[in-house]
């Protein structure tokens, strides 16, 4: 086991990972921005590196920096977290280089897992469905309109090197397809330095369904069963569960043998997540694989009782996974409420700013992870969330009822949330149903 681990991150995923290490016996080192000197991360630590100032890319995204910061504080291993370098294949290389264990998988399953456009491929060998596209990238504007007369419209152009809904584009006609080629092509290039792009036929209200997997350097590879993501927006998800109300379990285990398969088909070694799509028909397909841990990763853990920080930092030592498929069990229902700095009233338009008042919210089957306090002062740098608010319970509406009850008890003063936003959702028939897509919070935003 490591005797140091340094955390390449902030906010609530940095606390996240010091408690899972000092509950393993592991010292660790925050490294943080001058926006955020007083933040929970730098005072739970056991050392702290000021890496810059406050933009990202003069701070967390500053791999010399942090390099220097582990190498200063004789830290064997870095968690990069999500978000920042957590999906960068040179920083993984660069730790590897200079002697530090990258915490996460390595630099080449990365690289062809974060190409979309390979990683479809990759995914077609394995016998894993995908969604109608192009065969590769997509090299001019003439040959995505020549595609897109193939396979149908509406047509997704999706950058190969994408994320968080950049570089994407749903496209109607042939004369969309041509303005939005061009318009992702450049919010691509800028935004991840690779102006490739790919098309996928959209499909129509599907939900966005992810398995949890967790895989060793000795070839064992299981899932921990899926969480649904269907309520976006943007893109972004909003709210996240487990189990999903749309599966049952013969099509659980399918696409649970699907997302192993991926897994293994990536040589994968790490906890990762693997996305698909599924259609209202119960047909599923490959959308993409996540190379870290992720946001909503907590739902896994509430029902599963594993904890998935933990698990990353021993597969990490090159110790065997001591869990079996046949050892995963669901229990009970979880749900997840992304608690941000933003204004819903305004177009979600981000609200930093101090934090005059905080009561959070507890009991029975509550889960906060969260970085502020009273007083606390929201950056502008950064991604607005303020807090994960989790609930769980026997059943699926003991978990709604306990959510709803956390939200009314929530109070964050000085600064606008998403909390009034996520107590209107969940007084919705089709979200109290379960039925609702990936499309729902755009139609209800937009009615």
């Amino acid at each position: 086991m490591f005797s140091k681990v340094l955390i390449a991150n902030r906010g609530e995923i940095a606390l996240r990972i010091i408690r899972a290490c000092h509950e393993l016996g592991i010292k660790t080192v925050a490294v943080y921005s001058e926006a955020d000197r007083d933040s929970l991360h730098v005072r739970f630590a056991d050392e702290a590196v000021c890496i810059g100032p406050g933009p990202s890319s003069e701070s967390y995204l500053n791999v010399p920096r942090i390099i220097s910061a582990a190498e200063v504080t004789d830290t064997e291993a870095i968690h990069p977290g999500y978000g920042f370098l957590a999906e960068q294949p040179h920083f993984a290389e660069i730790c590897k280089s200079c002697g530090i264990t990258f915490i996460g998988p390595s630099a080449e399953a990365m690289q062809s897992m974060g190409d979309k456009a390979m990683a479809r491929d990759m995914v077609k060998h394995a016998n894993v469905p995908t969604i109608p596209g192009s065969d590769g990238p997509v090299a001019t504007r003439e040959e995505a309109i020549r595609i897109a007369r193939e396979i149908g419209f509406p047509i997704m152009i999706k950058a190969c090197s994408g994320g968080g809904g950049r570089g994407m584009r749903l496209v109607h006609t042939e004369a969309g397809l041509s303005k939005g080629y061009s318009t992702a092509k450049a919010e691509a290039e800028a935004a991840f330095g690779d102006g490739r792009l790919y098309l996928e036929k959209q499909v129509q209200r599907a939900r966005h369904i992810e398995f949890q997997i967790l895989a060793d350097e000795h070839g064992n590879a299981i899932h921990l069963g899926e969480r649904d993501c269907s309520l976006q927006r943007r893109h972004q998800k909003l709210i996240e569960e487990s189990p999903s109300p749309a599966l049952d379990d013969e099509l659980r285990q399918k696409m649970g043998d699907a997302a192993v398969a991926c897994t293994k088909a990536a040589n994968y070694v790490s906890a990762g997540t693997v996305e698909f799509l599924l259609t209202p028909e119960r047909e599923f397909y490959f959308l993409e694989m996540n190379t870290r841990i992720q946001v909503e990763h907590p739902v896994t853990e509430l029902v599963t009782g594993i904890d998935l920080v933990k698990e990353q930092i021993r597969i990490a030592t090159g110790e065997p996974l001591d869990i079996t498929q046949d050892d995963v069990r669901i229990e009970g229902h979880a749900i997840e409420c992304r608690i941000n700095a933003e204004d819903p009233d305004h177009d979600f338009r981000p609200c930093p700013g101090k934090i005059t008042a905080l009561h959070i919210p507890g009991g029975p089957g509550v889960r906060v992870d969260s970085h502020i306090y009273a007083e606390y002062m929201v950056p502008p740098n950064y991604d607005s969330l303020l807090a994960k608010l989790l609930t769980h319970g026997k059943d699926r509406e003991e978990a709604l009822r306990r959510m709803e009850r956390c939200l009314n008890e929530f109070v964050v003063e000085g600064v606008h949330t998403t909390i009034p936003f996520h107590q209107r959702l969940l007084t919705l028939q089709e979200v109290r149903a379960g039925d609702f897509h990936i499309g729902f919070v755009t139609e209800l935003l937009e009615t």
